[in-house]
């Protein structure tokens, strides 16, 4: 039988060429997402916010497959604007779609993970959750918490045979950069700062790698044979970024950012 793989917001950009990648390698994908699209054919129209909807998508596909052995935390968005200037209803959307959306999808599958002895989840973390950005501070603080949610998680599960991990992307090339919610309310207050800061931020990320470029290590993380590292850096140039962060002062990495984004 086939491998059965749930992923996340597989309608677009990573999610949709990881989906891609995996169906060619003869894996059976499920998407969940909002929306539908021509190239999912597998797709559940689930809202990763509404945990009862999670779960009942996730029991219904059980019941149809008998298995669940990949799950691809992929679902979030983006916001950006002041911390000060940000509505507070705004902060929490995002964090109940780029964290809780995820642990209510953790809570579903885990239960047939650990039935069945095996499991591997995936969860798509960012080099922001590493790299606090100015006027990003919410997709920052909602990625570096995927990345604990991860590492705890892991030894949580470990001696069930459920692998966790996570991946980090930096700038990819998709339509995430036009979803993101903007805001420049303040700017005047901050000197032209919040848009300057956006538009560098924007320019990088459509000067990127490819989702096709990104879904492949997704994909390949997902499915490698043995066990797993409890996350993995995509792109030289990040891995290096991550790898000096490591090593450089926390107050030598904000000064680093401030130049690049804050100045």
């Amino acid at each position: 039988m086939s491998e059965v793989v749930i992923i996340t917001g597989g309608t677009s950009g990573i999610g949709l060429a990881t989906a891609k990648l995996l169906r060619a390698k003869g894996y059976k994908v499920y998407d969940f997402s909002r929306r539908p699209h021509a190239d999912t054919p597998d797709h559940l129209s689930v809202d990763v916010t509404d945990e009862s909807a999670v779960r009942a998508a996730v029991e219904a596909l059980y019941a149809r497959e008998g298995r669940i052995d990949i799950l691809i935390n992929n679902a979030g968005f983006g916001i950006s604007g002041a911390m000060e200037f940000t509505e507070s209803a705004d902060a929490h959307k995002l964090m109940e779609v780029n964290l809780f959306g995820m642990d209510n999808m953790i809570r579903a599958v885990l239960p047939h993970m650990r039935a069945a002895g095996r499991g591997r989840i995936v969860n798509i973390s960012s080099v922001a959750g590493v790299f606090a950005i100015p006027f990003q501070a919410w997709y920052s603080i909602s990625k570096a918490a995927v990345r604990s949610l991860t590492l705890a998680l892991a030894n949580e599960v470990a001696p069930y045979g459920v692998q966790v991990t996570s991946v980090l992307p930096g700038d990819i090339k998709t339509g995430f950069t036009a979803a993101r919610v903007k805001s420049t309310e303040g700017d005047d207050a901050y000197g032209g700062r919040i848009a300057r800061s956006v538009e560098r931020m924007e320019r990088d990320e459509q000067g990127g790698m490819s989702p096709d470029a990104a879904a492949r290590t997704v994909a390949r993380v997902a499915t490698k044979k043995g066990g797993v590292k409890p996350y993995y850096t995509i792109g030289l140039s990040y891995k290096c970024l991550v790898f000096l962060d490591n090593l450089l002062p926390c107050g030598a990495v904000r000064r680093l950012l401030y130049l690049l984004y804050a100045k």
